[in-house]
């Protein structure tokens, strides 16, 4: 990446109302330039401009925090090059966070991006087909689960209720954001609540983007 990466980044927060110390500013984007060297010579991501990796890639995956907050241990489901868990515990430096994805050279590359980006201490990165069944696939139970563009969301959140802690979350983040009225119903039918959801823009290509936040529907 360019020089102008870091001031990119410095103000797409400045717009998100986020905070994040400097040096935690630093390790993203010595992971983001990690993710650049890497998609020279494996397909990782099909954005490389300096702008749009800033803001497609760790803008939109912190944007997120608010709804992240509080959660101890974030499963990642598709994580594909590590977008948003490696992000998101660069940010919020006590999360545990394990990351999913059935393609061994992104699970590969998630490994290198987690020491690029000062997180491997707390990321851990699976090889492996997330089908629902966790104890077979090896996977753990999280408080938090998320993915980024990884299936639709009805699909999503009937697979990630199969991975989710007793009084944990689901977390999706969307492009094109469904109704409340659509989100509800898709959530009844995974034994989900819809408890939020919030739509805004991202701070340099004014790309829209949603996230919704679902709990385990009570009795």
């Amino acid at each position: 990446m360019d020089n102008s990466a870091p001031l990119l980044l410095k103000q797409g927060l400045e717009r998100l109302g986020l905070t994040i110390p400097g040096e935690a500013q630093q390790r993203l984007l010595a992971y983001a330039d990690e993710l650049l060297k890497w998609n020279e010579k494996v397909s990782l991501t099909a954005i490389t401009r300096t702008d749009e990796v800033v803001d497609k890639h760790l803008l939109d995956s912190v944007a997120v925090l608010p709804e992240i907050q509080g959660a101890t241990h974030l499963l990642d489901l598709g994580a594909g090059a590590g977008l948003p868990g490696i992000p998101l515990a660069i940010a919020l430096p006590t999360l545990r966070a394990t990351l999913v994805d059935a393609v061994a050279k992104k699970v590969s590359f998630m490994k290198s991006g987690a020491v690029k980006g000062g997180v491997a201490d707390r990321v851990k990165a699976v090889h492996a087909r997330a089908e629902g069944k966790p104890e077979k696939e090896g996977l753990p139970l999280a408080d938090l689960v998320i993915s980024r563009a990884f299936m639709d969301v009805g699909p999503f959140l009937l697979l990630a209720r199969a991975y989710l802690a007793p009084q944990g979350r689901v977390v999706t983040m969307l492009g094109q954001t469904p109704s409340a009225e659509t989100l509800t119903a898709l959530a009844a039918a995974a034994g989900l609540s819809l408890v939020s959801r919030r739509t805004f823009t991202l701070p340099h290509s004014g790309d829209p983007r949603g996230v919704a936040v679902f709990h385990v529907k009570q009795a």
